[in-house]
């Protein structure tokens, strides 16, 4: 993905998509500036994902892809992108 897919992507998100949060090695964008711009439209927006095994991307996954994301949209925000919004769009039940 580039720098022109963002607006489409984020027409998606306003009609309530999911983005799954990873592959940082396969765009061709600013990806702390998507990630922002995603989280803007819709909190509920974004689902982490590691994208292993990484076979095609010119940058396999990595554990600072994760750290990206927290410095990025900051605690709360991360904690819903890889906890709270993975779980409702599986519906897994807690507690």
């Amino acid at each position: 993905m580039t720098e022109a897919g963002v607006p489409v992507v984020l027409d998606l998100v306003e009609a309530g998509c999911k983005v799954k949060a990873t592959g940082f090695g396969r765009v061709e964008l600013d990806v702390p500036r998507t990630l922002e711009a995603i989280a803007r439209k819709s909190a509920t927006a974004l689902v982490f994902g590691t994208d292993m095994p990484s076979t095609r991307a010119r940058r396999p996954f990595e554990p600072s892809d994760i750290d990206l994301i927290e410095r990025t949209l900051g605690v709360a925000l991360a904690a819903k992108v890889f906890w709270d919004n993975p779980r409702a769009l599986y519906r897994i039940r807690t507690g």
